[in-house]
């Protein structure tokens, strides 16, 4: 067995926490690997808001979600992602990359046509929730970096997001929050889940191959 199967079969959405800090090592680690995580035309529509702050995590919980892990968690993870992608972000995106290369920025005008074309099909919802669902795959590079370092995660989507929004003052930055993830240690006394076998699909339930 693989490292990083061992340590995904390790994981699981932990549900009571200790409370115990996470080393600001492996939070930068987790926080590196989100941001070299996958994106649809390199886009990374989204902001992660990092916040260790008790007293906002408190907030959170009483006001958007009142699940434990929240205020249980080291550092609380809050995804969020753009209400709307403009042309004027593009050319950010765009730039930005110009500068990492050291290259000339009109060299990029293909790529910035072409990613300014595709997004000029589409309405507002579906930019919106374009960068929602690009927001998920950080999601997965979070868990799968957070399990690597053997540090609990749990993804939170059973929250209110107008209240998060509103918490972190989200709107007028056109931002929407999709998803939180709480990082911490799992609480083995507390955790009914600690020792239950993962359950999964088999390999044959879930794979269709197609030779």
């Amino acid at each position: 067995m693989s490292i990083l199967i061992s340590k995904l079969n390790w994981r699981y959405a932990t549900k009571r926490m200790t409370g115990e800090k996470v080393p600001d090592q492996k939070i930068e680690s987790i926080l590196e690997a989100i941001r070299l995580s996958a994106s649809s035309a390199g886009l990374q529509p989204y902001t992660i808001y990092v916040i260790s702050n008790a007293a906002l995590k408190k907030e959170i919980y009483e006001k958007a979600c009142h699940q434990l892990q929240v205020i249980e968690s080291s550092h609380l993870l809050v995804f969020a992602s753009k209400t709307n992608i403009t042309d004027q972000y593009i050319r950010e995106i765009v730039a930005n990359t110009a500068g990492i290369r050291n290259i000339p920025v009109e060299t990029l005008d293909g790529y910035f046509n072409m990613v300014k074309g595709y997004n000029d099909t589409l309405t507002h919802e579906q930019r919106a929730n374009g960068a929602a669902r690009q927001t998920y795959i950080a999601l997965g590079t979070a868990l799968i970096a957070s399990a690597f370092e053997e540090v609990d995660a749990s993804p939170m989507e059973g929250f209110n997001p107008l209240m998060v929004d509103e918490i972190l003052g989200l709107k007028e930055k056109e931002l929407q929050s999709v998803v939180l993830l709480a990082l911490g240690y799992r609480n083995k006394e507390a955790d009914l889940l600690t020792n239950a076998k993962k359950a999964r699909k088999t390999r044959d339930q879930l794979y269709v191959e197609i030779k």
